[in-house]
């Protein structure tokens, strides 16, 4: 994808990039530029920091293991300004839901050709929305929809979102809500042909965080029967296929890749000119953001040691409520506090960590080991940038959108 000066120069240009300050740290370096914040801003407040570096090395995986694939980055997942822009200089498109996440794109100069509206079910003011600024491609599951779309947007390209046959094991399940049934997909292409609206592929999800990977397959094998579908209608040939999210970083998504290559190999390489597009949001910002919170409070009853942190499940942390999420906290000191920044070796407690409401809901971690802290140590929580921020509130005045977002650039030593 280019050497890393090359890159930094088109990351640092790039829209919602090229107004802030992005500093190049060396591989395995981010504590040390996270020490390096915390030196500098003595108000103690929560941060993030968002590697960029991190985010061409994801691309780059992503292009090796499928070039065929384009991705279509969710912006529910994280739509923080200098990651869309990122995401934008690296060839993206965009998948979003409302008229203000499209805007948030549009805002950044991406093309709204670049951009798909996948919510199955829209506004009849947000649809008025993308005619108007040309987002000339959406999702639909129902007729109700199609009866929406040609009122307010009958030149808009249809992609028919069906249900995966099996979505049971992902970390957050779409299928109850989204997707045509098998039965339901010649009725629902009819009812689109009848009106003169363009059907030109089929749009799947197997849902957030998938674990059961063979769910691509079959997800894709179903595709497949809704163009045959088609087909017979006498319908326009279709000539996009839209394999939602689901993906992971890590060796998951190397069997992922494997599966969806697979699976289009047997049931679509008979479809010449197949435009293949994707809509993952973890893959790209969980890792690329880590989070850095403030021990606050403390409390010691008897062997066990708890402590109160200013960030937690009704900011960045709801991710444990409502993306099922687990996390992982590496205790810092610091470096004007205490010596040993990173807290390792010595006696460790079972701990308790709060967050800064009232609320006892408001808990991060129980039964986890760490050693003896202090207020004003350091908590970091890795991987940390999908649905966190993006769903927090600012119940009992802690407001998520203040926290402030810090740009490095890891390198290759």
């Amino acid at each position: 994808m280019g050497s890393t000066p090359d890159m930094l120069l088109i990351i640092s240009a790039a829209p919602g990039v090229k107004s802030e300050t992005v500093t190049s740290i060396p591989d395995g370096g981010l504590t040390g530029f996270i020490l390096s914040v915390i030196s500098a801003k003595p108000e103690k407040q929560p941060f993030y920091v968002l590697d960029l570096g991190k985010l061409v090395s994801l691309m780059d995986q992503w292009t090796r293991a499928l070039p065929m694939v384009r991705p279509f980055y969710a912006v529910k997942c994280n739509p923080y300004p200098a990651l869309l822009g990122s995401l934008a200089a690296l060839g993206a498109g965009f998948d979003c839901a409302s008229r203000a996440e499209i805007e948030s794109v549009l805002a950044l100069g991406v093309s709204p050709d670049r951009i798909v509206y996948a919510n199955p079910c829209k506004e009849e003011s947000h649809i008025k929305y993308a005619a108007a600024a040309g987002v000339n491609l959406t999702t639909f599951d129902s007729v109700c929809e199609v009866e929406k779309i040609r009122k307010w947007h009958p030149t808009c390209a249809l992609l028919i979102r069906i249900r995966p046959p099996d979505d049971a094991s992902a970390r957050c399940p779409l299928g109850p809500k989204y997707g045509a049934l098998p039965e339901e997909v010649e009725p629902l292409l009819r009812a689109a042909a009848a009106v003169n609206l363009a059907v030109t592929g089929v749009s799947f999800h197997i849902g957030s965080g998938a674990a059961e990977l063979q769910a691509f397959r079959g997800a894709i094998a179903a595709a497949k029967s809704a163009f045959q579908t088609a087909a017979r209608l006498g319908m326009p040939a279709m000539r996009v296929l839209n394999v939602g999210g689901g993906f992971t970083t890590g060796p998951q998504f190397d069997a992922a890749a494997d599966t969806v290559k697979s699976a289009l190999e047997e049931y679509f390489s008979d479809e010449p000119g197949l435009r293949v597009m994707s809509e993952p949001g973890r893959f790209f910002a969980e890792s690329a953001f880590t989070l850095a919170t403030n021990i606050i409070g403390k409390r010691v009853r008897g062997e066990v040691r708890e402590y109160w942190i200013n960030d937690g499940v009704y900011g960045s942390m709801n991710c444990l409520l409502y993306d099922h999420a687990t996390v992982a906290a590496m205790p810092l000191a610091s470096a004007s506090n205490r010596g040993n920044p990173a807290c390792r070796g010595g006696k460790t407690y079972c701990s308790t960590v709060f967050g800064p409401t009232c609320d006892a809901l408001d808990t991060v971690l129980t039964g986890y080991r760490l050693p003896e802290l202090e207020v004003n140590d350091w908590l970091v929580f890795p991987k940390m940038g999908a649905y966190t921020a993006a769903a927090g509130s600012n119940f009992n005045g802690f407001n998520t959108a203040s926290i402030l977002t810090h740009l490095a650039y890891s390198n290759p030593d």
